[in-house]
């Protein structure tokens, strides 16, 4: 599962069902938030080798996940190896209370736990396409009050979760979801499987 450092999140990996992967933009935003404060050199080249990165993922985006693991093993790879060992040998060189120091230590927890990224073209390097998908959540959540209950919420879920899919799926929501709701009502229950949003894409496909 991709995602941030969330503390909260830490209950899904207890019991080795779930794998986390860290999130490299959340790595570089740390270290940009200290760069535009203070200019610190050390901060503006931690960014550097990260774009770097970002740069190889630019190339990777689209591709099968074969190629995308081949171009990160020889591209990504040695970069990421190089900033994991450059950070750790800048620790001991700074305060260890400072936000510098903070960040490094951040970063060096979150790496190890991004390592598989370079491994496996299914993997992201960030999370970001799905904090994408919950900025419209987030942007609009005193619009959304009236759920009013702990099941209102748990629809709302429900209900983004397959608005998002038909999205990233490459179909209408809007047109999805007329379809399914002029359908559904003489639909067979035990087909429900069939309105879901990729099994449209399979068919548009």
């Amino acid at each position: 599962m991709h995602a941030d450092g969330y503390a909260g999140f830490n209950e899904l990996y207890r019991s080795g069902s779930i794998s986390e992967v860290a999130c490299l933009a959340h790595i570089r935003r740390k270290f940009t938030d200290i760069f535009q404060a203070d200019g610190s050199p050390i901060a503006e080249e931690a960014i550097r080798r990260i774009a770097e990165l970002c740069g190889v993922e630019k190339q990777a985006r689209g591709r099968p996940p074969d190629e995308r693991v081949q171009l990160r093993q020889a591209d990504a790879a040695p970069v990421f190896d190089d900033l994991e060992a450059w950070l750790d040998a800048r620790l001991p060189k700074i305060s260890g209370k400072s936000e510098l120091a903070k960040a490094i230590r951040c970063a060096l927890m979150r790496m190890t736990r991004l390592r598989p990224y370079p491994e496996h073209g299914v993997l992201e390097a960030d999370n970001n396409p799905a904090e994408r998908a919950m900025k419209p959540m987030a942007l609009g959540r005193k619009n959304f009050l009236f759920l009013g209950s702990k099941g209102g919420g748990k629809s709302a879920a429900v209900a983004y979760t397959l608005i998002e899919t038909a999205k990233l799926n490459g179909v209408d929501p809007q047109a999805w979801l007329t379809d399914v709701l002029c359908r559904i009502a003489d639909h067979k229950i035990t087909r429900l499987h069939a309105l879901l949003p990729w099994r449209y894409a399979a068919a548009a496909a």
